[in-house]
């Protein structure tokens, strides 16, 4: 987003003036009064802006810092959808300026995996976006994230290697570096990203914890189509049928959230009920179901503590995720 040329606020006289008088007086409260005033202005005209470029990006929050707005980043891979909005809608809420990153991040894609299949609408993302009150689209190719021989990464250990870091095991580096680099980029005081991904947010966490990156991480709930398939941009890969048959993936949450909030705490108890609805459906190929601990990702027999229980099913060809998150 730019600001457009906002008049100077006046120390004195004239009808824009919000603190007609006020440096004639010697009153202490004069600059912050300035600085209310320059921020009205720029607030009566904003407007959302896209680019592509890392500078542009840079000098934008470097001008919003100057004038003491804070930033909030969503980072997102695009064809954005309802739950996307949640996390743009919140950041809104809690910062002055939102920036989004629409970027299809090529280094978190593994071999046989759909980079160049994975769907795009940036037109789509920007009407979102813009209802949403982002400010700021940073839609970079991979040319202007990755040098031709870019060969810095971040790596990952324990967090990293369970539930889908098995099936994937360069997804979390490649997810790790993005975001290390967007961070980098944006500079923002706060990022949001989905619970529906809770892996990749404890991931997250973990690397901002133990690389000291002063960034407050906020997690936003799973938004849930109204038949209770969570949110995702690869539910556009399904057909007629494979939709339906991707409901049993929220099935098996449901019902182990039950069964947990009914007294259940044994891990197999809850899992195997699980795995026995996923398993009725034809279609369905189950990855993992699996309890952890929802911040060390390390397996849990018994639920204790903040629990995590998450599932990846494959629906024919597309891999679908979903879990829930209990306090115990």
């Amino acid at each position: 987003m730019r600001l457009r040329g906002c008049a100077p606020v006046r120390e004195s006289g004239g009808p824009d003036s919000l603190f007609r008088g006020k440096k004639e007086t010697g009153r202490p409260g004069n600059e912050e009064q300035k600085k209310a005033a320059q921020k009205i202005c720029a607030e009566m005209r904003r407007f959302m802006e896209i680019t592509g470029s890392i500078k542009e990006v840079r000098r934008q929050v470097k001008e919003w810092k100057k004038q003491g707005l804070s930033v909030g980043l969503v980072p997102t891979m695009g064809y954005l959808h309802e739950g996307h909005k949640s996390l743009i809608d919140r950041a809104a809420k809690e910062n002055d300026r939102v920036v989004v990153s629409d970027f299809v991040n090529p280094i978190q894609f593994g071999v046989n995996e759909d980079l160049s299949t994975y769907p795009r609408d940036i037109e789509a993302d920007k009407k979102l976006c813009e209802a949403a009150g982002a400010d700021l689209i940073f839609h970079p190719t991979p040319e202007e994230m990755y040098a031709a021989d870019f060969s810095t990464y971040v790596e990952m250990q324990k967090v990293s290697e369970g539930l889908c870091g098995k099936s994937r095991p360069t997804h979390f580096r490649g997810v790790c570096t993005v975001v290390n680099k967007l961070f980098n980029i944006v500079m923002p005081d706060r990022a949001y990203f989905g619970e529906k991904d809770a892996q990749q947010l404890a991931v997250i966490r973990r690397m901002v914890r133990d690389l000291n990156i002063d960034i407050d991480i906020v997690g936003c709930p799973i938004v849930r189509e109204s038949d209770g398939l969570a949110k995702s941009s690869r539910n556009t890969y399904l057909n007629e049928a494979e939709r339906e048959a991707a409901l049993v993936l929220s099935k098996a949450v449901f019902a182990g959230k039950k069964m947990m909030e009914e007294g259940e705490r044994d891990a197999k108890e809850v899992l195997s009920a699980m795995r026995g609805i996923i398993e009725a459906e034809p279609l369905a190929r189950i990855d993992y179901v699996e309890m952890v601990d929802a911040d060390s990702i390390a397996p849990l027999e018994r639920a204790e503590g903040k629990v995590l229980t998450a599932m990846a099913v494959y629906i024919g060809k597309t891999r679908l995720i979903d879990n829930f998150i209990m306090e115990i």
